[in-house]
């Protein structure tokens, strides 16, 4: 194994952070039309539904109470009724919308960014043409991935609400409130680290689906074996990449839905948390297919270059060739 290989596999967080950003700048072009055509629309439909929700969330709330204070069978009654209807209706229509667009630029942002650092790493000539034209070949792959992804984040929610309600009953017969804070927030924290291990399987799972040959729930098995031994880092990373986007639509949805009046400030401010969200989803999506990487590196698992040739695109096979990193 070459020297790139041994340090890639030695990557810890920071040097699997310092790596995706390294990609980022150096491949900049391809990475700036990704995030254009792609992040930019992704970011903008996520942030347009938050707004149309709270809107319509809210429009809801002030003519249910106004059913509520009006005469039942009077027209007025009527005609508020027709309203609270059409309002539930519209904002179930923005959802079903949010939800096709949001799968389908996820979809596309994730095939492309993965299919782009792969063409990196193994030497490709990789343009944002070609990226984008391996979509074809990969999206119901990496739907039927997402669907199990999906289907084992339900299973564990239900699994964890019913262990913590049985357990919040067996706690209730303790009698000292210290022993049961403690307990309940020990509980917390282990299913919420159980959810983020899951997340990291699922995301693991939708880069395997792009470059090898299993899909699905194997994809998913293999993405819960391959992450052995990266663990801990994996979810360090996964966590940060999920508490900085949510700490800036947070600073975001402040200055621009709560009405603070600081004029060029908040317009400043908003614009900046905008193109931070913009670039901490990137980042994300690289650093999560830089660990695939670091993973297999660390399990010695190949990549073959040829099967990445998109004229005659196949899944990469498990038993093939040593990932190389190149110079760049």
């Amino acid at each position: 194994m070459d020297r790139e290989q041994e340090e890639m596999q030695l990557l810890g967080f920071c040097g699997i952070i310092k790596e995706s950003i390294k990609l980022i700048f150096t491949w900049r072009k391809i990475f700036s039309q990704i995030t254009l055509a792609l992040l930019l629309p992704l970011s903008f439909t996520f942030l347009a539904y938050t707004e149309t929700s709270d809107f319509l969330k809210a429009k809801i709330q002030h003519d249910q109470r106004a059913l509520n204070h009006a005469k039942a069978g009077t027209p007025k009654y009527k005609m508020l009724s027709n309203l609270v209807t059409s309002d539930i209706i519209e904002l179930s229509l923005s959802r079903v919308a949010y939800c096709i667009l949001v799968l389908m630029f996820s979809l596309l942002s994730m095939s492309t960014v993965v299919y782009t650092i792969a063409c990196v790493y193994t030497s490709r000539p990789i343009t944002f043409g070609r990226a984008i034209s391996v979509v074809p070949k990969v999206w119901k792959r990496l739907m039927v991935t997402n669907l199990w992804g999906f289907l084992a984040t339900i299973i564990y929610t239900i699994c964890t609400a019913v262990t913590i309600l049985i357990c919040y009953l067996l706690l209730d017969l303790l009698h000292s409130p210290a022993i049961k804070l403690t307990l309940g927030f020990i509980l917390l924290i282990l299913s919420l680290f159980g959810l983020v291990y899951i997340n990291i399987i699922w995301h693991l799972a939708g880069v395997i689906s792009v470059l090898e040959d299993i899909y699905g729930i194997q994809a998913m098995f293999k993405s819960k074996n391959l992450v052995k031994g990266k663990t801990g880092i994996s979810i360090a990373i996964s966590l940060l990449v999920t508490i900085v986007p949510v700490a800036i639509h947070t600073v975001l949805r402040i200055f621009m839905a709560k009405g603070y009046e600081f004029g060029f400030l908040r317009f400043g401010i908003a614009t900046l948390s905008f193109l931070l969200f913009l670039a901490s989803t990137l980042i994300s999506l690289v650093a999560q297919t830089v660990i695939y990487f670091v993973c297999k590196s660390y399990h010695n698992e190949n990549i073959n270059k040829s099967a990445l040739l998109l004229d005659e695109y196949v899944p990469l096979q498990a038993n093939d060739v040593l990932s190389k990193q190149v110079e760049v």
